[in-house]
């Protein structure tokens, strides 16, 4: 039996794919976790002595366009989907490809930051605001840079057929994913950058 042919995985009461329940069950433990570290940030802002501090170091502007690019890798994902839902394989991996794309970018862009931020004496280690920041925005883009993995494998295996307009689960799975990721650095660009 073959993962995308898998139609016995349904949960009879519930009517949702038991692969579908497993993302959405990872995900709310991953929103736990990433609520943690949210909340470490909120009750540690301000309480480092020693600076830089956060007025001093970030750059709103630079995280706003990476953040806006973030967001287009989300409808890209949209598209990606909406390509297969319509038997379109060429779209499809050009629209994942585009994803990993903007997400790469969005990750060049986090490291520009954090180098910049290491430039000014902002580290990991410098004060408390520095370790809640970068364990925050590091734990994030470890999270993108596997979402762009994960999009690769989707993208080798689109490229040889692997998905159909019947078949496709596992490039829902993989938005899933992305989508969870986009909105939680939505709201870590709220709370660290805009607040």
């Amino acid at each position: 039996m073959s993962y995308e042919s898998a139609a016995s995985l349904e949960i009879p009461s519930m009517g949702v794919d038991n692969r579908k329940l497993g993302v959405w069950v990872w995900l709310g433990s991953e929103a736990v976790f990433f609520s943690a570290l949210i909340v470490v940030y909120i009750v540690m802002r301000g309480k480092s002595i020693t600076g830089p501090f956060p007025h001093e170091a970030l750059n709103v502007s630079l995280t706003a366009a990476n953040t806006f690019v973030l967001i287009c890798s989300s409808l890209t994902m949209v598209m990606a989907l909406s390509a297969i839902q319509s038997g379109n394989q060429r779209g499809l991996w050009r629209w994942l490809v585009a994803t990993m794309a903007l997400g790469l970018v969005f990750l060049g862009g986090q490291a520009f930051e954090f180098t910049s931020l290491g430039q000014q004496g902002l580290t990991l280690s410098s004060n408390v605001f520095g370790g809640t920041f970068f364990t925050l925005t590091g734990f994030h883009g470890a999270h993108v840079l596997v979402g762009v993995i994960w999009i690769g494998f989707v993208v080798m295996r689109s490229l040889r057929g692997g998905y159909t307009q019947s078949s496709h689960m596992m490039v829902e799975l993989t938005g899933l994913y992305w989508h969870f990721v986009d909105l939680v650095w939505i709201i870590i660009f709220t709370l660290v950058y805009l607040i």
